[in-house]
């Protein structure tokens, strides 16, 4: 059986020990081999081998450069100083402080990183040009040049390194942040469309039970002396039940994302059936309906469509047979709405309303202002003074808001 190819990485403490012994190996070998040859000015073991002692510190700090960058550097940068004052001989003795100046500038936190690592690398310049000042031969302070040199570019190389870092980080996080947002989009389109499946389900079935109900309560009274009133009203619930159906079936049809059963959303061309229902309901209607310059958009039509259903509808459910004005006034940016009852009236041969129905308006209204609000309308419903109920609406023929 393969088993597949896992990869194997030491961690990271370890990796900078054997880092440091590799540089204070490096440091002490290549010293010894590159002066074997020359009358060094100071030998390694003078001042009680502090030489060796100060390669070995600037080499073995390397393996805390990570944890504090910051104490590395000032520890290799002290030993190289006094390492160079003293007047020990020349050699590969600065690669534990390139190594902790590149570390200051990858690891540390921009700004004060490099001022710290400037700032060290002044003093460095000055106690190496100080310590050179009677160097022979003259050539040979060509090496102070390079120390200086290589230490700025190993800032330059740790700074690009933290750089990288911060810009992935950056990205990455801006990444997150766009997942995130576009989850919350989705969730909320999501919740948008559960409100607005809502209204159109309360819309749709609260206006065809309420006519239902009176003509169901009509066909009751009158079912044994006039037969054919009581047909007609069996013919009104079985078309209203129809239609009710073949709107909750496309209104459904959005959950199941098919199109076959879907049919248009509803708007103001229907509101000559909505009255004609509404007549048969027993209620006395009157429409004042001016004629628009211009189509009205979908979502307007349809929202003045569902605020009259809705309208209607309370009026047939908490009132019964009176009388209402309709009015439809579309002016040039905003279509104005406003369906006003008499309150409820007692006729002799009416049929009365039912008692059983709950007095609240229940979530109507509620779902009426929604509409207006986003499409950036303003409704008002509110009872008369002198009796009856207005609803008033305002919907901007330019809809500012969410479409429907």
């Amino acid at each position: 059986m393969k088993h597949p190819a896992t990869s194997w990485r030491l961690p990271v403490q370890a990796q900078d020990v054997l880092l440091a012994l590799f540089i204070t190996v490096m440091q002490v070998q290549g010293t010894i081999v590159r002066n074997s040859g020359e009358a060094a000015s100071r030998p390694l073991t003078d001042l009680g081998n502090l030489g060796y002692i100060l390669l070995i510190m600037s080499g073995v700090v390397v393996a805390v450069r990570r944890r504090w960058p910051v104490p590395a550097f000032v520890t290799a940068a002290l030993a190289s100083l006094v390492y160079y004052g003293f007047d020990f001989p020349d050699g590969p003795g600065w690669l534990g402080l390139f190594v902790a100046l590149y570390t200051l500038a990858a690891y540390g936190d921009g700004r004060r990183s490099l001022v710290a690592a400037a700032a060290g690398i002044t003093l460095l310049t000055i106690g190496w040009l100080v310590a050179a000042a009677d160097i022979e031969p003259r050539a040979a302070i060509g090496w102070v040049f390079f120390r200086i040199g290589a230490s700025v570019m190993s800032v330059a190389l740790g700074e690009s390194v933290r750089s990288r870092r911060v810009i992935a980080a950056d990205a990455q996080e801006r990444a997150e942040l766009a997942e995130r947002t576009r989850e919350e989009e989705a969730r909320a389109r999501v919740d948008a469309e559960r409100v607005r499946i809502a209204r159109e389900v309360h819309d749709t079935v609260a206006h065809a039970i309420a006519i239902i109900n009176v003509q169901s309560g009509v066909t009751a009274h009158v079912l044994d002396k006039r037969p054919e009133v009581a047909r007609e009203a069996l013919r009104a619930i079985e078309q209203t039940s129809s239609r009710a159906l073949q709107e909750m079936r496309a209104i459904l049809g959005v959950l199941r994302d098919d199109d076959n059963d879907r049919l248009p959303y509803p708007g103001l061309g229907q509101i000559d059936e909505l009255t004609a229902k509404a007549r048969e309901a027993g209620l006395d209607i009157e429409l004042e309906e001016t004629p628009p310059a211009a189509p009205l958009p979908n979502a307007v039509g349809s929202a003045a469509y569902r605020i009259l259903q809705e309208s209607i509808t309370n009026v047939i459910r908490h009132v019964g047979p009176t009388r209402v004005t309709v009015a439809l006034n579309p002016g040039i940016e905003v279509l104005e709405i406003r369906v006003t009852d008499e309150g409820r009236r007692a006729v002799p041969g009416d049929v009365p309303a039912n008692p059983h129905l709950p007095a609240k308006l229940g979530r109507g209204i509620l779902g009426m202002r929604e509409r207006c609000q986003l499409l950036g309308g303003e409704l008002d419903a509110s009872p008369l003074p002198g009796g009856g109920f207005e609803v008033k609406a305002r919907l901007p023929l330019v809809p500012t808001g969410s479409r429907l």
